[in-house]
């Protein structure tokens, strides 16, 4: 049953939304994800497994640590929410499908790439070739179980259409364009290129709509001047969100171009 489907997951988006957090924090400092324990910041009193319960540890806490009542941020719990209702939301759209744990990697990588490039204004490329290379063992499984190779060239070759396009773009204008986004374009291209074309040109406007609107209201709000770098990455998050979630929808006036999902 599909239902059964979506919880499952839902929790397993809580688990990967925990460990979210973790790379959140820690990649854009230069940590190791893998040691030391995740510890209090103000005690410095490791977490025991019983307070690491996505979400529910949180909410039996009372949003404070267990030792020194220091306040824990409720950022944590949302990030482990968002991942799931993600999850089950891309379970809820494509049901038991092969290339499934595909869609969940992405999914998953463009939280923590969007939440870190929001934040610092960076896309590590430690994260973005996990992503990448998690992307081609999935997908390229997914073409040998079910000879979906036409499926799989048309995702290649828009993965590397979108390359040349950042690249460009970043040689003509690196201020405007870094090279962290022409990394996250093969990543992107090769996701959206395997739902179909028009998938790809979907996520690639509304990606840039968003960005204009809401760069122009920033700059019209004086919450930001010309010159100062976006985070283009939530923006190209954003764009691949809608494309997976309302892709269907937004596309059906062009089918008779024969965009596919």
């Amino acid at each position: 049953m599909l239902s059964i489907l979506i919880i499952y997951c839902a929790l397993l988006g809580l688990i990967v939304g925990s460990f979210l957090n973790v790379v959140i924090y820690r990649v854009p400092r230069h940590l190791s994800i893998v040691r030391p324990r995740s510890t209090c910041p103000r005690c410095s009193e490791p977490i025991a497994p019983r307070d690491n319960i996505p979400v529910l540890s949180w909410l039996i806490l009372r949003g404070h640590c267990r030792n020194c009542g220091e306040p824990i941020s409720p950022r944590y719990p949302l990030i482990e929410l968002t991942t799931a209702i993600l999850f089950a939301g891309t379970a809820a759209r494509v049901g038991y499908r092969a290339d499934l744990p595909a869609l969940l990697v992405l999914v998953a990588g463009l939280v923590a790439l969007g939440l870190i490039d929001g934040e610092f204004l960076i896309l590590p490329k430690r994260i973005v070739y996990v992503v990448l290379a998690l992307q081609v063992v999935t997908l390229v499984g997914t073409a040998l179980d079910h000879g979906q190779w036409h499926r799989l060239a048309v995702a290649v070759l828009v993965s590397a259409i979108w390359f040349v396009f950042f690249f460009t773009m970043n040689a003509v204008s690196p201020r405007a364009l870094g090279f962290g986004d022409v990394r996250l374009s093969l990543v992107l291209g090769l996701g959206l290129g395997w739902l179909g074309v028009g998938y790809a040109i979907l996520g690639f406007f509304v990606a840039n709509f968003a960005g204009v609107v809401i760069g122009i209201a920033l700059i019209a709000t004086k919450r930001m001047n010309r010159r100062q770098p976006i985070p283009y990455g939530v923006f190209l998050a954003l764009g691949t969100y809608v494309a997976i979630f309302a892709g269907p929808e937004l596309l059906a006036p062009f089918q008779n171009l024969q965009w596919h999902f």
